[in-house]
C-alpha cells in the first residue's frame, strides 16, 4: 500500500476534511478519526439536512471507510491532551475545524509542530489562513460554488437565479488538492526531516477549477457568458437531442478539423462548401442557422444509431447520462470508478465510489468498512500507550465516548 505505516489523526466533520482522510485510508494509511460525542454530523445527514430518516448515509460511508473511530469530548478537561498525545506519534494531522477554535484548544499548527516537528499538518478551510474572512464559516456551496464565480459562470444568460451545486462537489475537489499537498509534504520530509503546514481552502480550489475563465478576466477583463444552447458560438462543442429524446454532447473543439467528420456522420457533405459554414469563424457568425440544421438532422435517428455513425466517422462525442446510467456504464466500471467495500460488521460487501486514482503497483481497495461511532476508542488509546486504568478514568470523567 502506498501509505503503509503512515499514521494519520483526523479531526474533521462533514466532507472536505474527512474526504482527505478517506483517500489516505484507501491508500493504506492508518487513519484515526476523532469524533465529537454526537458523532460527525455526516453520519446523520438525512435527518439533519432534509429531515429524512434514512438507514444509512452513503456520503459519510464514501469518505470514512477504512478509518478507526474514537470519540473525545474536547470540552472536557483532558480531551485536548489526548489529541496532542496521539499527534505526537502521528505523521499527518488533518482537520477542517476553524482556525479560531483550533487555537483556543491549543491544536493549531504552531502549537502542535513544537511537539512534533515532523508533523504534516493539513488544514482544509473555506477561505484560507489569512484575510478578512479567513475565520468565516463555509461549506463548499458558499466558498467553492458561490464565491468563486462558478455558479455565475454556469448560470445561463437571461436566467435570474443561479443554478445550485451538488452536495460535496467542491469539497471533493478541494480534498484531492489537499491530498496532493500532503503527499508532496511527506516527500519533502523524507529529504529534509521537516514537517510543515499544508494549507488547502475551498475558495482557492474553486478559483483554480475555473482558472481558464479567471485568467481571461485577469488578462483581458472579460469572460464569455453561458447562454442558451441555441446561442452557442461553437456549434460543434455543444449538445443535441437524438430522435429518441437522448442527448449527445459533441466534442469538436478543433472546429475545422472535426467539422468534415461530423458532416460525414450526418450524411450532409453538401455543407462542406456552404459559405456560411466553411470555417470556424463563419460557423460562429451563423451559429443559430447551423444549429437549426443540426437539430433537424439529429432528430432523425436514435442515439444508438448516432453512436455507430460517430464511431465510424471518428466523431468525438459523449452521452449525457443520468446517475442510474452512470452506475451501469461499462466504461465507468472498466476504469475502476466503483469499488466493493466491506459491509457493516465485516459481513458482505457494499458497492461504492472508488477514489479518483489507480496505481499499477498498489491495491487501493478499501481494507475495512465504515467504523461505528467510538468503535475503536479503547483500541487506539491502548496502542498509544494509555494504561487501562487511565482509559477507564477518562471514560468515567466523560472525556471518552
Amino acid at each position: 500500500m502506498l501509505f503503509e505505516g503512515i499514521r494519520v489523526v483526523e479531526m474533521g466533520v462533514w466532507v472536505a476534511g474527512p474526504a482527505v482522510g478517506g483517500l489516505m485510508a484507501d491508500w493504506g494509511a492508518d487513519v484515526v478519526k476523532i469524533e465529537p460525542p454526537g458523532g460527525d454530523p455526516m453520519r446523520f445527514v438525512g435527518p439533519i439536512v432534509v429531515g429524512l430518516d434514512l438507514p444509512s448515509s452513503p456520503p459519510f460511508n464514501l469518505d470514512n471507510r477504512g478509518k478507526r473511530s474514537i470519540v473525545l469530548d474536547l470540552k472536557q478537561e483532558g480531551g485536548c491532551d489526548i489529541v496532542r498525545r496521539l499527534i505526537r506519534r502521528a505523521d499527518v494531522f488533518i482537520t477542517n475545524y476553524r482556525a479560531g477554535a483550533l487555537q483556543r484548544l491549543g491544536l493549531d499548527y504552531v502549537s502542535l509542530s513544537r511537539e512534533n516537528p515532523r508533523l504534516i499538518y493539513a488544514h482544509v478551510t473555506g477561505y484560507g489562513q489569512e484575510g478578512p474572512d479567513c475565520g468565516r464559516a463555509a461549506y463548499d456551496i458558499g466558498a467553492f460554488w458561490s464565491r468563486t464565480g462558478i455558479a455565475h459562470l454556469l448560470t445561463l444568460a437571461g436566467f435570474e437565479e443561479p443554478i445550485p451545486s451538488r452536495f460535496g462537489f467542491g469539497d471533493h475537489i478541494a480534498a484531492t488538492h489537499a491530498l496532493g499537498g500532503i503527499a508532496a509534504a511527506l516527500f519533502h520530509r523524507e529529504r529534509s526531516g521537516e514537517g510543515q503546514l499544508v494549507d488547502a481552502c475551498l475558495l482557492r480550489s474553486g478559483v483554480y477549477a475555473v482558472g481558464s475563465d479567471i485568467c481571461s478576466q485577469l488578462e483581458f477583463g472579460l469572460v464569455s457568458s453561458a447562454g442558451p444552447r441555441r446561442e452557442s458560438i461553437a456549434p460543434t462543442v455543444t449538445h443535441y437531442r437524438a430522435g429518441d429524446g437522448r442527448w449527445v454532447w459533441l466534442l469538436g473543439l478543433e472546429a475545422d478539423r472535426h467539422w468534415p467528420r461530423l458532416l460525414e456522420a450526418l450524411e450532409r457533405t453538401d455543407l462542406v462548401h456552404e459559405p456560411r459554414f466553411v470555417s470556424a469563424a463563419a460557423r460562429r457568425e451563423n451559429a443559430a442557422a447551423l444549429m437549426a440544421i443540426l437539430d433537424e438532422e439529429f432528430a432523425k435517428r436514435p442515439l444508438a444509431e448516432w453512436v455507430e455513425r460517430f464511431d465510424k466517422a471518428d466523431v468525438w462525442w459523449a452521452p449525457v447520462q443520468a446517475p442510474e446510467e452512470v452506475v451501469r456504464d461499462p466504461q465507468a466500471i472498466a476504469c475502476g470508478a466503483f469499488v466493493d467495500m466491506p459491509g457493516p460488521g465485516g459481513e458482505g460487501t457494499v458497492r461504492s465510489v472508488a477514489g479518483p486514482v489507480r496505481f499499477s503497483r498498489a491495491d487501493t481497495t478499501p481494507r475495512a468498512g465504515i467504523p461505528q461511532l467510538a468503535e475503536h476508542t479503547e483500541e487506539v488509546l491502548l496502542e498509544a500507550g494509555f494504561p487501562e486504568e487511565e482509559i477507564q478514568q477518562l471514560r468515567d470523567q466523560g472525556v471518552l465516548g
